[in-house]
């Protein structure tokens, strides 16, 4: 099955976000984790132009360490971006955030010059919780389902920084279809346009391939787990996904098998990694 999504409003946004980019200091581009590369929209880094733009990558206690720490080398080799990685629902860590903007935009920041920031990124990455903490209390609506912020709206954050909260943006063409994927995995896409039971296959093909032992620890498989089928169908039995006959119902297998990767019940996850993980970012010492 081949995904698509492009709600109405996005290109309603993309309009917007066009117009209003002119006008601020730094982009906050809010990233998922897990998969930075398949998370960043193409669109927003031609409209960024040269702007300066800190790359959050949120989610961060949900992937694994030593594949964030390669991707954060590779965006900081870009000009003018910083790579933060965090939890969003973690103040400590998102109270560095606001440092790091005025660091980027010094002149900025002063009584009657606010630091103006743009929030941006794809849909449910997080940008909602990440603005509820920088601000302290529930201002932006959050959920669980992609395209909960729909308009943009202007936040004051009272410490010289001035938020431009904008919609989840994804583009047209998902000619990607590898990367259409992992977002799916990762809960990006609303579900009306994705097929559970695809998706499901291709992230227990991804897993078996790149994490078998977080798989096997999770749900103990057994040697007949041996293709991607086999694999939900063994989780769909232990999650109690059944049918009359004690049969398998795979596409209930599928959701269940998402719900649990999506929120870290199997371990800590990297959908994609920038090129060989080297020793020194497995170990944290130097590789040899």
């Amino acid at each position: 099955m081949t995904i698509e999504w492009y709600p109405g409003h996005m290109g309603k946004a993309h309009i917007k976000i066009s117009e209003l980019i002119r006008t601020v200091d730094v982009i906050i581009e809010v990233l998922d984790a897990r998969l930075p590369a398949s998370s960043s929209n193409h669109m927003l880094t031609e409209l960024r132009r040269n702007k300066p733009c800190v790359k959050v990558l949120n989610k961060n206690d949900l992937a694994d360490p030593a594949v964030t720490k390669a991707w954060v080398r590779v965006f900081e080799q870009q000009g003018g971006v910083r790579a933060l990685p965090l939890s969003a629902k973690q103040h400590r860590e998102v109270h560095q955030l606001p440092k790091l903007c005025l660091r980027l935009a010094p002149t900025r920041g002063k009584p009657g010059r606010p630091l103006r920031a743009m929030v941006v990124g794809i849909p449910n990455v997080g940008k909602s919780t990440l603005i509820n903490t920088l601000a302290g209390k529930c201002l932006a609506k959050v959920g669980d389902k992609p395209a909960i912020t729909t308009t943009a709206r202007q936040i004051d954050l009272h410490n010289g920084i001035v938020l431009t909260d904008t919609p989840g943006l994804l583009w047209p063409d998902m000619s990607d279809q590898v990367a259409a994927y992992r977002l799916a995995t990762s809960g990006a896409i609303g579900a009306g346009a994705l097929d559970y039971t695809n998706v499901g296959l291709f992230a227990a093909e991804f897993m078996m391939q790149r994490y078998p032992e977080l798989l096997n620890n999770r749900y103990q498989l057994t040697g007949a787990a041996e293709s991607a089928t086999a694999v939900l169908e063994q989780v769909g039995r232990r999650l109690g996904c059944l049918v009359a006959g004690g049969g398998i119902d795979l596409h209930r297998a599928a959701e269940a098998f998402l719900r649990e990767l999506r929120a870290g019940k199997l371990g800590r996850v990297s959908f994609e990694e920038p090129g060989p993980v080297s020793a020194e970012d497995r170990t944290g010492t130097p590789g040899r």
